[in-house]
């Protein structure tokens, strides 16, 4: 028999703040977390807004010696993973070291080192390269340090599905403690790319929001003016335990992991298929794992990025799963408060669904101020609603057509 796997800690690194409890509070609030670009001169570019992680400080979570050579996508993993460890009050010994792992999900890895190693290369030679240079910018080094700094010596990989990563990699987690592979994990997602490489990619591809005169309001998701996603960055990780595990301990418990679907579009590189198969596949997935009826889902954290085909695809791929039902469904994108942290979002939509569940409180979907005649969901728009909720989706879709959702459930102490 699967084992039951419940969520016992979570910690986030957010543009709303620095600690579940902030993030969480400007969520609800409807806060945004976007504003102008400070990493670098934007004069040459469309797009000069993302979503900053602000007050940072490596060595806040970072021994001395380490601050210099840890790029900031590893250094926000180690700062959710305390923090979400901290929350969950695990602890690894030599005891059960081998019974935990980690699984996270990044998109794109160090960016930004790889940007300025290849100016060095190309100005300077390739004696100027740090040896630190690989290390800091592959995507598997977070878990990787992840597990050196906490001592957990489970299944440990790097997931880089585009902007399905962090909800693939707490599925997979989910699914190495149902088959008896853990008994806990640490897992979700994160992403440090506010760089001129990422922002001149995406604008490339005209996905990106340019209403740079009104940066909290260029992410708005479902909205008929909407005209692309923002960049964010930062992390969300959550402690994943086998309920058994988590009582005999007595943690405290968020919600239950109850389903996981995958599935691929098979359509384009980026745009996903007008009828949103590929999404309806997946969510089906996520459910039919659960077992649970379809009636019984009241809540979804969409993908909800803030483009045009996307947020028009997800919508009909939600109707399309749960049929006259859709429209008395509670849809929200936090990604309109947040930005889209790409390998990351999954990581911080898991947490804030879960936070949903345990706190009986709906993040809204803010800037929805006109209503687009084929996005006709209740998107709970601009302020955050109190409503029990028994199940909960949460949706990523990425490039290439890679699909990933998890159904979680309220956890009553039964």
């Amino acid at each position: 028999m699967k084992r039951r796997v419940v969520i016992t800690g979570v910690g986030l690194v957010t543009p709303l703040g620095i600690g579940v409890q902030d993030s969480w509070d400007s969520l609800c609030a409807g806060k945004s977390g976007i504003g102008e670009i400070t990493r670098f001169n934007t004069s040459i570019f469309q797009t000069k807004i993302a979503g900053e992680v602000k007050g940072f400080r490596k060595e806040d979570y970072l021994p001395t010696k380490e601050v210099r050579r840890t790029e900031l996508f590893i250094a926000y993993a180690i700062a959710a993973t305390r923090m979400a460890m901290e929350d969950s009050g695990l602890k690894i010994d030599s005891s059960n070291a081998h019974r935990v792992g980690v699984i996270t999900g990044c998109g794109l890895g160090g960016l930004d080192i790889m940007e300025q190693h290849i100016y060095k290369v190309v100005t300077e030679g390739p004696k100027r390269v740090s040896p630190f240079f690989i290390p800091m910018m592959i995507g598997n080094m977070a878990p990787g340090m992840v597990s050196i700094h906490f001592g957990a010596k489970g299944p440990n990989a790097s997931l880089a599905t585009a902007c399905a990563a962090g909800t693939h990699a707490v599925g997979d987690s989910f699914r190495e403690i149902q088959y008896g592979h853990a008994d806990a994990m640490i897992t979700g997602g994160v992403e440090a790319v506010v760089t001129k490489t990422c922002i001149a990619g995406f604008n490339a591809m005209k996905a990106l929001s340019t209403r740079n005169d009104d940066p909290q309001k260029a992410s708005r998701p479902f909205d008929r003016d909407r005209d692309g996603f923002v960049v964010g960055e930062g992390g969300g990780i959550l402690i994943i335990e086998a309920l058994d595990h988590a009582q005999e301990r007595g943690a405290k418990i968020y919600a239950e992991i109850v389903g996981y679907g995958m599935s691929g579009d098979g359509y384009h590189m980026t745009s996903p298929p007008p009828d949103g198969a590929g999404a309806v596949q997946c969510m089906q997935a996520a459910i039919d794992d659960a077992g649970v009826p379809y009636d019984q889902v009241d809540y979804i954290n969409a993908h909800g990025t803030s483009t045009p085909l996307n947020d028009l695809y997800e919508s009909r791929a939600i109707k399309t799963v749960f049929k006259e039902r859709a429209h008395s469904l509670a849809v929200s994108s936090t990604k309109s408060m947040t930005g889209h942290l790409l390998g990351g979002a999954g990581g911080i939509e898991t947490v804030f669904t879960a936070l949903t569940l345990h706190q009986g409180i709906i993040p809204p979907t803010i800037n929805y101020e006109n209503p687009d005649k084929e996005c006709d969901l209740d998107y709970v728009p601009n302020v955050a609603r109190k409503q029990k909720v028994r199940y909960a989706l949460t949706n990523s879709f990425g490039f290439g057509g890679t699909n990933a959702c998890l159904l979680l459930k309220s956890y009553n102490g039964q």
